[in-house]
Order: C-alpha cells, then sequence, then structure tokens
C-alpha cells in the first residue's frame, strides 16, 4: 500500500512538474505568474474598451472626428508616460511604478465613468490608461517587459514573451465579448444604454484595484540585484535605429487601433456593438493561436524574419478588406490578417531584448516601445478626419501600405546584424 502511495506520488510530481514545463520556464514562476495574471486583468478590461469607447462617445453624442481625437490624447498620454519611464526610471524600482501604474488604472476607469463632457473625458484620456489599441501602449509594458526579461535567456525569452502576449490576447478576445454587457443589460434589466456602457468603466476601475494586489505580490526589489537598470548606453545606436523604424509602424497602426476599426465596421457595414465585439473575440483568438506559433517559427528562420515575413501578408489582407464589396470576404479578410499580424509581437520584443545589454533592458523597452505611442499619436485623428468624411477605406489602405514599406526597411536594415540569443 506504501508502495502504491509512493508511485502516486512520484506520478503527481512528475505530472506537476511538466505542467510547470508547459506553463512558464523553470525558475521564473515567482515573478512571471503575478505579471501573467495582471496581463489577463488589463487586456479583458482593453478588450471590451476598444469596442466600448467609440460607442460610448457616439452615446455622448459626439461624432467619429471625437474618436480619433480621444484615441490621439490616450496614445499621447501613454507616450509620453513611457518615454519618463525610460528616462527617469531606473531611480526607481519597477515594483512602485507598476503599483503607481495599477492605481492610475484605478482611477481612469472611475473618473471615466463619471463625466459626460468631452474637454474632461480628453484630460482623462490623457493622463489615464486607456488602451484603444490591439497591443499594449501603456506605461505597464516596458516595466512588464523589463522584469520579464531577467527572468529567462534565450529561446526561453522568446517563450515567455509568447506567453505574456499571448495572455494578453487571449484576456483580450474574452473581454471583447463582454462588450454585449450593456446591451444585455439594457435588454433584460431595463438599464438605459449610457448607464450600462458607465458600469463597464467601473469595472474597469476595479479590475486596475485587483492589478495593484497582484503587484503587492511582486518581490520588493528588482530581479537581478548584481546589474540594476540604467540609461541606454553602447546599444544606444541600435536602439535608435529600431526605434525610428517602429515608429513608422506605429503611426500606420494609429491609423486602424482597434477602437477605429470598431467605429469602421460600425459604419460601413452597420455591426452592434456586441457582434464588433463577437468579431474581436474570433480575431483575438486567431491571433492567441499565432503567439504560440512565434517561437517555433523565430527558431527555425531567426526573429527577423518571423517579424517581416509574417507581417507582409497580413497587411496585404488589411488592404483588401478596406474594398471588399460586402461584410463576410471583409471580415474573412481581416480574420486572416489577426492570424498573421501579431506574429511580430513577442518576436520583436525578445528581438530588443537580445540586443542590448541586461542593464539597459528597461531603458530600451522604453525607448522601442515610445515611438510606436508618440509616432501615433496624430494618425488616429487623420484617421477620424477621414472616416468623418466618408472616405471609410483609405485609413485601412495607407495603414497596410506604410506597414508593408517598414517590414521591408527593417529587412534591409538588419538582414546582416548579428543579434545573440543569450
Amino acid at each position: 500500500m506504501n508502495q502504491v502511495k509512493k508511485v502516486k506520488s512520484v506520478e503527481t510530481g512528475r505530472i506537476g512538474r511538466t505542467l510547470t514545463r508547459l506553463l512558464m520556464p523553470v525558475g521564473v514562476a515567482e515573478v512571471a505568474s503575478p505579471l501573467l495574471i495582471a496581463r489577463a486583468l488589463r487586456g479583458f478590461a482593453d478588450g471590451y474598451v476598444v469596442v466600448l469607447l467609440p460607442a460610448y462617445l457616439l452615446a455622448l453624442g459626439f461624432d467619429q472626428l471625437y474618436v480619433g481625437y480621444l484615441s490621439t490624447a490616450t496614445l499621447a498620454g501613454s507616450a509620453l508616460a513611457t518615454l519618463a519611464i525610460g528616462a527617469m526610471g531606473y531611480r526607481w524600482s519597477s515594483r512602485r511604478l507598476l503599483l503607481f501604474a495599477a492605481l492610475l488604472m484605478t482611477a481612469t476607469g472611475l473618473a471615466f465613468a463619471s463625466v459626460s463632457s468631452f474637454l474632461p473625458l480628453l484630460i482623462v484620456a490623457f493622463v489615464g490608461t486607456l488602451n484603444p489599441s490591439s497591443g499594449d501602449v501603456s506605461m505597464f509594458l516596458p516595466l512588464e517587459h523589463a522584469r520579464l526579461a531577467q527572468g529567462a535567456t534565450g529561446n526561453l525569452r522568446t517563450t515567455l514573451f509568447a506567453r505574456y502576449t499571448l495572455t494578453g490576447s487571449l484576456s483580450a478576445a474574452v473581454g471583447a465579448l463582454a462588450a454585449g454587457i450593456p446591451s444585455w443589460l439594457m435588454q433584460w434589466a431595463g438599464l438605459p444604454l449610457i448607464d450600462g456602457l458607465r458600469t463597464m468603466f467601473v469595472l474597469y476601475g476595479l479590475l486596475g484595484g485587483l492589478v495593484w494586489l497582484l503587484y503587492r505580490a511582486l518581490p520588493a526589489g528588482d530581479i537581478s540585484t548584481k546589474q540594476l537598470p540604467a540609461p541606454l548606453g553602447p546599444s544606444r545606436s541600435i536602439v535608435f535605429k529600431l526605434a525610428m523604424l517602429f515608429s513608422l509602424d506605429a503611426f500606420a497602426g494609429g491609423l486602424v487601433v482597434n477602437s477605429l476599426l470598431t467605429l469602421w465596421l460600425f459604419e460601413r457595414f452597420g455591426l452592434s456593438p456586441g457582434e464588433a465585439g463577437t468579431f474581436f473575440f474570433c480575431a483575438g483568438l486567431l491571433s492567441a493561436g499565432s503567439q504560440l506559433a512565434a517561437p517555433v517559427i523565430a527558431r527555425k528562420i531567426g526573429l527577423l524574419n518571423t517579424m517581416v515575413f509574417t507581417h507582409i501578408p497580413a497587411n496585404v489582407c488589411l488592404i483588401f478588406a478596406a474594398i471588399a464589396p460586402n461584410v463576410e470576404i471583409a471580415l474573412t479578410l481581416l480574420f486572416v490578417r489577426s492570424a498573421l499580424s501579431q506574429m511580430d509581437v513577442p518576436t520583436r520584443t525578445a528581438y530588443v531584448m537580445a540586443a542590448v545589454t541586461p542593464p539597459e533592458r528597461a531603458a530600451a523597452a522604453s525607448f522601442t516601445t515610445v515611438p510606436r505611442s508618440l509616432a501615433s499619436v496624430l494618425s488616429p485623428s487623420l484617421a477620424g478626419a477621414l472616416l468623418a468624411s466618408g472616405l471609410l477605406s483609405a485609413p485601412l489602405i495607407a495603414c497596410g501600405a506604410l506597414k508593408i514599406a517598414y517590414d521591408l526597411a527593417l529587412l534591409v536594415s538588419f538582414s546582416r546584424v548579428n543579434v545573440p540569443l543569450d
């Protein structure tokens, strides 16, 4: 009997170790788990916000141009916050900065649910943590990236970033489904639509409180006490070159951030918020699946080739979706785009982290993230103006063409650069 218990214990331990290896690299669970769960909560909130934000503004009486203005303010505020982290953030522990960001998330949700005038909403969007895009452009990103990068090396680091991105994609997909809750509340509980929308922003603030509790569980100091965060030094030139190229990609992406893509679906095909949420749920699942494939492909053809040769076909699909004759063809092309366009996210992050020295990683993450917000600051307003003027296809076509130009420039600039995967 004791022998049977011993065998069961050994098998249970073996299964537990196997699950641990599948879920995350060995030795990083203590640091990675709170960050991954926090990323899931933030992704869920971002998933429904990108769908409900334009619906909320339209319900308040604002037009498409105002949606663009608000998206611009959000990206501008995020850019300045991440720039400040890159320039001065090394003076404080990343844990303290993450706790501050979580409190700011709570304040953002509660403030957005409390005001109806556009100017206060614009200020909250600029100062707060709302995310109108498909990826994470907030001040959370460089801080979480720096902590995750210190927990693994080489292919394990790429895998960890893929799981981080996968977590965000899956949770955002589920969050997109939650965009139908206000309509459900209006139908079954008799709650006015505007109050249902405000309830979702209150939920956003409450999720920020949960994220704060998770960050409290992180180790008090930085992961590596031997290599403290530092400003950019020996890797300055390669980081600046990457940042310039990323700025082109970011400007193009700003033309079709998810809140504006939602608005395009509303205007072009008459989709409801619930239907748009279902679309983003399915698109998010496809994006999440691509995150699993990205590390495997990167090991075979390299990080740079994975970034470029999955991105180009995705943007061709975006261009054709813009001129599709009906909603079925348009959504099919957008689904194909979703299955390809996010493979460059974990590989791009791993590429940047491998290209710099460990002490520079926090600054490098910030200085390559900032252009993805700064360069996209004006493009949502431009896209909003195009949509308001009736040029519904123009933002999607311009986005696809500019992103293809970015891919080709990235390939030419870095094809001969040897980036070690330590």
